[in-house]
């Protein structure tokens, strides 16, 4: 094999060789012989040589030029197609219907990332993203540690947490630790009466001032009379005094159903 090229320090990239964590991150994708995974950011293709293997179409998309340019010469398997392009331009829909994507991303794209893959036509229907072990906690938070990221992840996703993976087993180590965070879409929509548009922006207006009441979060999110909003909040129960991260989807859902009927 060729001699690897360097991390890039500015593309945020980490290699990861440890085998019983490039398995897990297999198992936490749930891939099987007849699917098509999704791989972002393959880099010196560790975990890409996994997929292959396991999976009946590999599609690797790498943004360093290099590094794709690389891949299909260290992987030499024909069920493997390499995309040399920015993820979050990728076209998810010319991707077959129900395909898995597997993912170890630089942690700056995290956020924008699970936002395009819960907002596409065509998202997976299950996702195992090696990320910060912090923001994989947040994203699983329960009532009490909310964050727009965890509402908007829960909102389509039914969420997990899998294996830690520590620092010191990526080249070169990052600052922090990583886990596995798992996405498995949801069948169903959580709520059958809800345009997401409108709901998000009752969500992001409530975690617009994360640190103020919802009173004052909400009247200055949605330009509201502080009022009108203490009537919205007695009449679904919930305590205009209350911080937003409190807030399960469940009173997001009361919230909007109130504001738009």
């Amino acid at each position: 094999m060729d001699a690897s090229p360097p991390p890039k320090k500015s593309l945020g990239q980490h290699w990861l060789n440890d085998l019983p964590s490039l398995e897990a991150m297999c198992e936490a994708a749930s891939v099987g012989a007849e699917d098509t995974v999704l791989e972002i950011g393959p880099g010196l293709g560790a975990l890409t040589e996994l997929l292959v293997k396991r999976a009946k179409t590999v599609v690797a998309v790498e943004f360093d030029s290099k590094l794709a340019a690389l891949l299909s010469i260290r992987v030499k398997n024909p069920n493997l197609k390499v995309v040399q392009q920015d993820i979050l331009r990728f076209d998810f829909t010319s991707l077959p219907p129900a395909y898995k994507l597997a993912a170890n991303i630089p942690y700056y794209l995290t956020s924008n990332l699970i936002r395009v893959i819960s907002e596409t036509p065509n998202p997976p229907t299950k996702a195992a993203l090696l990320i910060q072990k912090e923001v994989a906690r947040r994203v699983a938070a329960e009532p009490g540690s909310m964050s727009l990221l965890s509402v908007t992840a829960q909102f389509y996703w039914q969420v997990s947490l899998g294996r830690e993976v520590p620092a010191e087993l990526f080249t070169p180590p990052p600052k922090v630790d990583s886990q596995i965070l798992i996405l498995e879409r949801r069948p169903q929509p959580l709520f059958d009466d809800v345009d997401s548009k409108a709901f998000f922006n009752l969500v992001k207006a409530g975690f617009s001032q994360r640190r103020k009441t919802l009173l004052n979060s909400l009247s200055a999110g949605l330009r509201l009379e502080k009022s009108i909003v203490k009537e919205i909040c007695d009449k679904t129960k919930i305590d205009p005094t209350r911080r937003p991260q409190t807030l399960s989807l469940e009173e997001w859902h009361n919230l909007y159903l109130v504001l738009n009927t």
